[in-house]
């Protein structure tokens, strides 16, 4: 009986200030569709940055790293020390043992979803008295287009074609605009050591990265190995994607274990993007907390000032038999229902607004704003509101239950 007695008292202070209560509960709803927006403006954010730096970045890199050369006599007994002036890099292939092998027990391992041989050879790309600098993948393009969807930036051209094609080669768009080049015409291609070939263009490939288009191309294994002027077994590279690209560090001492070569994951070869990808997460998170905790003020100075203007009130029903415990279910109550009532709007103009954002045109290759409504956001923000709500209730709920009758009847 006494709860529905709660509730009737908690419903009456709610009603006879409307002005107060729907101000709080406008506080609620901006501070929660804010911090459920920007949430979900980092996921978006951040799986379109992700997908973009693992268009052209393997989760892990498996390589042979340099080695500094070392003096020829060592010191067993340590009584000498042997001092290198000037040491260089030791002028030792880069070439991977039996790639193929390789190969094969890395795609064989549970977390690996696909891996591919590469040869990166730093090449010049001549059109007439026009040159660029570059560099040409040599790849499986099927391998290659299953890690890095290869496929969804070509404008021109199919990747097929270069299955087929032994002189075949991908370029960039800024590559072609630079050489004035076209789907068909021929390129001269000379390596860092002097090979020269002359090579189709079979596609062209527009990504998000400018750098990329003036400098990238594709081109078939076996013409990366000619042009570094090595064998069908040179294999400089093996690019892996894992299931969790997250735990690439972690993943990748497992493979540089299993093949004895050195790694390198794709958080370390783009540090500033991670560091980045850290900031804006940091930054969103604060500003969208801020706005929450400005709501919860305002609910808690209004709970705050009734309890402050009921005093008399409070001290007639701890008087009459109700308990401290009645006292924090009534503000409490108050409390939750201006919250439950702005946290619902605030999940609706939520949607609202990521519906809005994401018809906005961006333009260039981002298209439409990435952002779309996150279902688990939300409901973590739904939740989030009804705990800060409560706590702005709780506090000033249990000043109430503390308050001596006699002593408010003596005044």
């Amino acid at each position: 009986m006494k709860t529905g007695v709660n509730t009737e008292i908690a419903l009456t202070h709610i009603l006879t200030r409307k002005r107060q209560t729907i101000v709080a509960a406008l506080g609620v709803t901006i501070g929660i569709a804010i911090y459920i927006t920007m949430n979900t403006l980092i996921i978006g954010t951040n799986r379109y940055s992700d997908n973009a730096i693992f268009k052209t970045t393997p989760h892990v890199r498996i390589y042979k790293e340099d080695e500094i050369s070392k003096p020829l006599e060592k010191d067993s007994a340590k009584i000498k020390s042997t001092v290198i002036i000037n040491p260089k890099i030791s002028n030792i292939s880069k070439n991977l043992i039996n790639p193929v092998k390789l190969l094969d027990e890395i795609k064989r391992q549970p977390e690996v979803t696909s891996a591919a041989e590469m040869v990166n050879a730093n090449v010049f790309y001549n059109n007439g008295k026009s040159q660029l600098n570059g560099v040409g993948w040599g790849i499986n393009i099927v391998e290659a287009n299953a890690m890095f969807d290869i496929q969804s930036t070509m404008v021109a051209g199919d990747l097929r074609t270069l299955l087929n094609t032994p002189n075949g080669i991908i370029i960039g768009v800024g590559i072609a605009d630079k050489l004035s080049l076209k789907m068909n015409d021929n390129i001269s291609v000379i390596s860092s050591i002097g090979v020269i070939k002359l090579l189709k263009v079979v596609g062209l490939f527009k990504t998000s990265n400018l750098a990329t288009d003036k400098g990238k191309s594709y081109m078939n294994l076996a013409t990366a190995q000619q042009l570094l002027g090595q064998g069908p077994s040179y294999v400089t590279d093996i690019y892996v994607n894992i299931k969790d690209p997250e735990q690439a560090p972690a993943y990748g001492k497992v493979l540089s274990k299993l093949t004895g070569y050195s790694f390198e994951d794709w958080k370390a070869a783009n540090e500033l993007f991670v560091a980045g990808k850290k900031i804006r997460a940091i930054m969103f998170t604060v500003i969208s907390w801020a706005i929450l905790l400005v709501a919860a003020f305002g609910i808690y100075n209004i709970v705050n000032m009734t309890i402050s203007q009921k005093m008399n009130d409070i001290a007639i029903l701890k008087a009459t038999g109700f308990s401290g415990g009645d006292v924090v279910k009534i503000f409490v109550m108050e409390a939750m229902v201006m919250g439950i009532i702005g946290t619902i709007l605030g999940f609706l103009m939520a949607a609202l607004l990521t519906n809005l954002l994401s018809h906005i045109y961006i333009g260039a290759d981002i298209g439409y704003f990435p952002i779309q409504f996150e279902l688990p956001v939300s409901l973590t923000g739904v939740g989030v509101g009804i705990l800060v709500t409560f706590g702005a209730g709780f506090i000033p709920a249990r000043k109430a239950a503390k308050v001596d009758p006699v002593a408010i009847f003596r005044k």
